[in-house]
């Protein structure tokens, strides 16, 4: 049986250092978890990583991290060194929650070559234990369960079950974005604060994703209806795919009748 040490030992880590940790929090929404920060790779994980409400990384040389994926594996993700600690700055918000985390423990981890090889590839047994989310390397052998070729995504839950906080479209895993770029069709903007509804069409050439990303950047698509709403936090699902032969003209009468279905009109943000 090949366990997690072996790997720590091959690289020449003193385990006693090495504390192992399984990043899974269950405030988080969709687009905002460990795994989907992770994956965003744009520092935000590792930020979330470093502010802990309990000093458990004191004694510590080295993290070796881990996150729950989507389907619940526990994911190696990387190899951090331990190098100083502090207090959170005041204002400072928790990544994932969006809570004020000021005064709490910060640590500064360096992201290292040691088993970088190995990141998003290899798989291990955690145990029972969920609740225990920071466990010692030298007490703790886990088994390996899965080495694999490449990193691999999660499965594309299919249009239909397909929602993501546009402001979180960055962690959309690049194989979801490309099944989203080569697809037409209806959407929905859901507001997070007070559920309102806009409907909209995607129908040039890059497909949901590519009308999504526009919204992504301006935080309204050019639209002249959300511009006038200032800064609001909406979440993008799919209402309908069109058919490959559809044409625009097809697809924005489609539009047309989910916006009266819905009546987002009368009671959402469509201004037309």
């Amino acid at each position: 049986m090949v366990t997690f040490n072996f790997f720590l030992n091959a690289a020449g880590l003193d385990i006693s250092k090495v504390r192992l940790v399984r990043h899974q929090d269950q405030r988080a929404s969709r687009g905002k978890t460990p795994y989907d920060l992770w994956v965003a790779a744009d520092g935000r994980f590792e930020k979330y990583q470093s502010i802990q409400s309990r000093d458990v990384f004191s004694n510590a040389d080295w993290v070796a991290s881990f996150v729950a994926t989507p389907l619940n594996e526990t994911l190696f993700v990387g190899m951090y060194q331990v190098v100083s600690k502090s207090i959170v700055p005041v204002g400072t918000m928790d990544p994932v929650t969006g809570e004020d985390v000021s005064g709490l423990h910060q640590f500064d981890m360096l992201l290292d070559d040691h088993l970088s090889d190995y990141a998003g590839r290899l798989v291990i047994e955690w145990g029972l234990g969920l609740r225990s989310w920071v466990q010692r390397a030298v007490n703790q052998d886990k088994k390996v369960l899965e080495m694999r070729r490449v990193a691999i995504e999660p499965p594309f839950p299919g249009f239909g079950s397909f929602r993501w906080p546009i402001r979180e479209l960055n962690s959309v895993p690049n194989s979801w974005r490309t099944a989203l770029s080569v697809v037409r069709g209806i959407y929905v903007l859901t507001c997070l604060k007070t559920g309102k509804l806009y409907v909209g069409s995607a129908y040039g050439s890059g497909g949901f994703w590519g009308r999504w990303e526009e919204y992504f950047a301006t935080g309204h698509g050019g639209n002249i209806g959300l511009k006038a709403l200032g800064e609001h936090e909406f979440q993008v699902s799919i209402l309908e795919v069109s058919s490959s032969a559809a044409g625009e003209t097809e697809i924005i009468v489609r539009e047309g009748e989910w916006k009266e279905k819905l009546l987002t009109r009368l009671f959402g943000h469509n201004i037309n």
